[in-house]
């Protein structure tokens, strides 16, 4: 069991730092100004929990949040916030949820300097994970097969570079990024908008398990906690938060990880963007970015360049013969016929019709059809409206 979950009850969960934290998150009309407020007049819970009303009040806290306070020094369990921290600390014991407060040591300096952070990290797996230096991997929940390719790719490269993949755990390209850094044998961090002991999406509850052994799944919400809309854009502040940098694979204009993005922006993060084909919807949000400023990316190298001298000076020894973020044609190009390597020569990254291919290929239908399949089946083409485009 972590450390941090401790088996308090009665007086001694009243007297405890994580009792009190747990307890300010749940403080009605206590948001990010009030909380800034409180933290920089009193260092620590006991110097608030001696003030009086007056006191309070003059820092512009409203009558329901001194009201909370005051019954947690009363020790009121009857009150209903009081009870609310209670029932959440308790909920911890029983999940296995690991409790992280923004007063401990370890708690990510990074995230604690934007401009909303979460009083309380709600943590499965590996806490020691979020003081490595990461990089988030956002993208469409629909990507298409090339984009889902490339944050597997992409993960696995940048884990190879000492860097962490954090992302959300949704569908689309934030499972695949974290597959992908797993699969290849590096842990990651997930995210959530949700409690930590309820998979969501359900039909990421084996990577779930997966994260939680080999990773860390974080939230801001304590155990319990359903998904609901209203707390992934929240969810998204924590992601840039934590990272160096956001690499976007695929976003439609009006795609959620557009504000993935803005926020790191606006959080001093770094911006990187794949870019795609024209007729892509999907890559018109990355497209979008570029043309206002984001570091347009081909290769892991890319943002391991725009991080700066710094980092590159610690990596020096890379696998560049199999890493992945670069064309995996390389890869297997010793693998296919010279049938095969006619037809992917003929293809583009925009769709071309079956008659257009076998005009420059040569080939019949039906050796073309052959050729076509296995190239798919090595993930290097993909069917497409009005034909087969190349992927890599």
């Amino acid at each position: 069991m972590p450390s941090s979950i401790v088996a308090l009850s009665g007086p001694d969960l009243f007297q405890s730092d994580t009792g009190f934290w747990i307890l300010l998150s749940c403080l009605p009309k206590f948001g990010a100004r009030h909380q800034q407020a409180i933290i920089e007049q009193f260092p620590d819970f006991q110097g608030l929990m001696t003030s009086n009303a007056a006191t309070l009040k003059a820092l512009g806290l409203a009558t329901e949040t001194i009201d909370a306070l005051e019954a947690w020094r009363r020790q009121d369990t009857a009150h209903p916030v009081v009870d609310t921290a209670i029932t959440i600390h308790r909920k911890c014991l029983n999940t296995g949820t690991d409790i992280l407060t923004m007063a401990e040591a370890d708690y990510p300096d990074p995230l604690k300097h934007i401009q909303d952070p979460p009083l309380v990290l709600y943590l499965r797996g590996d806490r020691a994970l979020l003081a490595r230096e990461q990089i988030g991997i956002v993208g469409s929940r629909n990507a298409t097969r090339a984009g889902l390719e490339h944050a597997r790719a992409f993960a696995a490269a940048l884990g190879r570079n000492g860097l962490l993949v954090t992302s959300g755990l949704a569908l689309g390209v934030d499972g695949a990024a974290h597959a992908g850094a797993l699969d290849a044998g590096y842990p990651t961090v997930a995210v959530i908008g949700n409690g930590v002991d309820r998979p969501y999406p359900y039909r990421h509850r084996t990577l779930s398990q997966r994260i939680a052994c080999d990773g860390v799944i974080v939230s801001e919400y304590p155990p319990g906690t359903p998904a609901r809309a209203g707390h992934f854009p929240r969810r998204n502040r924590i992601i840039s938060g934590l990272s160096r940098g956001i690499l976007v694979v695929e976003a439609g204009l009006k795609s959620g990880s557009l504000i993935t993005a803005r926020l790191a922006l606006e959080q001093g993060r770094e911006v990187f963007a794949i870019p795609g084909s024209v007729h892509n919807p999907l890559a018109r949000g990355c497209h979008d970015l570029i043309r206002q400023g984001a570091k347009l990316v081909e290769t892991v190298d890319d943002i391991c360049e725009e991080l700066g001298d710094w980092w590159s000076s610690q990596h020096q020894a890379r696998e560049h013969d199999m890493q992945p973020g670069k064309n995996p044609v390389d890869r297997v190009m010793a693998g296919l016929d010279s049938r095969e390597i006619a037809v992917l020569e003929a293809l583009g990254y925009d769709p071309k019709s079956t008659d257009d291919l076998c005009s420059v290929t040569g080939l019949p239908a039906d050796q073309l059809m052959q050729s076509l399949l296995l190239l798919e089946l090595q993930g290097l083409v993909d069917a497409a409206p009005g034909g087969f485009q190349r992927i890599a």
